[in-house]
C-alpha cells in the first residue's frame, strides 16, 4: 500500500511506499531511513519536473500526458525523448485507450496507468 505526498506517514505506518506528486519538489525524505523495498513513485509533466523526480530518487515516474491533448500534452515523440534521458522505470499516463495502447510499445515505458482506459471497459458478459 502506498500513500500520496506524505513519506513520513508512510514510514510511520510501515506501508510499502509513497507517491510524490509533480508539485512536490522537496528533498527532505532523502534524509529518512527507508526500509529495503520501500517504493517511491513520482509524477512529472515536463523536463524540469522529470529531473526533480530523479533527484528525489523515485523508483518509477508517471509521465504524462502521452496521448491526452491537455496542458501537459507531450505526445509520443517527446515522451520517448524524456524516457531515453533516464534509467528510471517510466509509466505512461494520459489519454490511453484500446486504440493507442500498442503505440506505448514504441516507447521505453514499463507500463501504463489510466482511469479512462479501465473505466470504459465493459463489465461481465
Amino acid at each position: 500500500m502506498l500513500i500520496s505526498n506524505n513519506i513520513k506517514l508512510s514510514i510511520k505506518l510501515d506501508l510499502d511506499g509513497a507517491y510524490i506528486p509533480s508539485f512536490n519538489k522537496e528533498y527532505l525524505h532523502l534524509s529518512y531511513f527507508l526500509k529495503k523495498n520501500f517504493i517511491l513513485i513520482g509524477s512529472a509533466h515536463n523536463l524540469k519536473e522529470f529531473r526533480i523526480k530523479e533527484k528525489q530518487n523515485v523508483n518509477q515516474i508517471f509521465l504524462s500526458s502521452i496521448f491526452k491533448k491537455n496542458n501537459n500534452y507531450l505526445g509520443i515523440s517527446k515522451f520517448k525523448i524524456f524516457s531515453n534521458y533516464t534509467n528510471k522505470k517510466i509509466i505512461a499516463l494520459g489519454g490511453i485507450s484500446k486504440k493507442n495502447l500498442k503505440l506505448i510499445k514504441l516507447t521505453k515505458s514499463s507500463g501504463f496507468a489510466g482511469i479512462s482506459y479501465f473505466k470504459n471497459k465493459k463489465k461481465g458478459p
